[in-house]
């Protein structure tokens, strides 16, 4: 238990560090912020519950620690109301490190960091620690009352909160961090109905998906960048994709293997440990079984629109004089669409109002030149462009 608390917090000290890579964006900054304090307090807990059973058992071994135990309990030598006391601490490190709820606060946000240490939070690190912690500990709370129970309550409004969240997200990479959550509650499901075989062969195959996921959508990111510039609410809103199939024809197969995937459709590998998952608490409730199934539509339902917005369909960014480095007086959506503004540049002497600079001296349908003053400027500003009105900053790389 000593050297998993060790490690435990060295992980929660990395991802600190990788969620604050771009450490001079505020928001990164309070991203990892936000992560090391939630987390933080999920460790207290964890620590806690450590040093109360060594004060009940004597020992840090796991091996000692479920033999002493199990021989305390069968001699009723214990006082129950402490050991569920405990045995709620240690659970709650692995509710923060696994974002359940209520401490799931912090994973949507983890999303400042970069997208491949988004996928390796999201598949294989952080979230896999509290459910390894939960499955290697099952012993132990399998003999304590009430706690599995608890264990399931938490699984199943987790599931349930993730996948409701993920319906209404625009940015591609939140959504996905939300649907992240929603499988981890599946997990922490199935281990409090003691089925934590089915549990972690849930935790492998998601990590595949996931972390697939995370890396195309990366890709999507890096080729929006290339329309938009470096702006993370335009290239990773998904509002403003469409039609990418055409552009990143790669990374649509592997999106949609990974989708698909998740989507528990048949040949692939988490329709066989989600299935396993959803045959188990029909065994264990009905109502989290019927909460379980209509969880897994919803499943279906967040991760084909998310595909569906991303790669079908049209572009949605049709902007007029842009180039992507955002180093242009002006850059608009032109009222008369791309055909209208090639059409007056070429009839009238139009263009030049449409590069206008602070303090300029527009021409209008003639050579002589009138003085604009800030009165005009906003009155015509709606009518032209978007708010980037005579944004003449480069926006580069924190």
């Amino acid at each position: 238990l000593i050297q998993i608390y060790i490690f435990w917090e060295l992980v929660g000290i990395c991802s600190y560090l990788l969620i604050g890579f771009w450490f001079t964006r505020p928001i990164a900054a309070k991203a990892c912020q936000k992560a090391f304090v939630t987390n933080r307090v999920g460790d207290f807990g964890l620590l806690l519950g450590i040093l109360g059973f060594y004060w009940i058992t004597g020992s840090f071994e796991f091996r000692d620690l479920f033999q002493i135990f199990n021989n305390l309990i069968s001699n009723n030598e214990v006082n129950f109301l402490f050991v569920t006391l405990c045995a709620v601490l240690l659970f709650a490190g692995a509710i923060a490190k696994s974002a359940q709820f209520p401490l799931h606060v912090w994973l949507p946000d983890a999303m400042e960091g970069p997208t491949p240490i988004s996928a390796l939070i999201h598949a294989a690190t952080m979230v896999a620690a509290g459910i390894f912690l939960v499955a290697r500990l099952m012993p132990l709370f399998i003999v304590i009352p009430h706690i599995m129970n608890f264990i399931s309550l938490i699984g199943i409004i987790t599931v349930f909160l993730g996948a409701t969240l993920a319906l209404a997200q625009k940015d591609i990479k939140r959504g996905l961090a939300y649907s992240t959550m929603s499988q981890l509650g599946y997990m922490m499901l199935a281990l409090g109905m003691g089925s934590y075989r089915s549990a972690l062969f849930h935790l492998i195959t998601h990590a595949y998906s996931k972390a697939l996921l995370f890396l195309g959508s990366g890709s999507v990111i890096h080729s929006m960048e290339t329309l938009v510039g470096y702006c993370p609410k335009k290239s990773q809103n998904m509002v403003l994709m469409g039609g990418l199939t055409k552009h990143v024809p790669i990374t649509k197969n592997s999106f949609l293997l990974g989708t698909l995937s998740l989507c528990g459709i048949p040949p692939l590998a988490c329709f066989w440990s989600k299935d396993e998952i959803l045959n188990d608490s029909w065994l264990y409730s009905p109502i989290f079984a019927i909460i379980a199934w209509s969880t897994a539509g919803l499943t279906a339902f967040y991760m084909c629109r998310i595909y569906l917005l991303t790669f079908e369909g049209h572009l949605n960014v049709h902007f007029q004089n842009y180039n992507g480095k955002r180093n242009t007086p002006l850059y608009s959506i032109s009222l008369w669409g791309k055909e209208g503004s090639k059409i007056s540049n070429k009839n009238f002497r139009l263009v030049t109002l449409f590069k206008m600079k602070k303090n300029g001296r527009p021409s209008f349908f003639s050579n002589k030149v009138y003085k604009m003053n800030e009165t005009v400027r906003n009155l015509i500003q709606p009518f032209l462009s978007i708010p980037n009105f005579d944004n003449t900053k480069t926006s580069l790389y924190p």
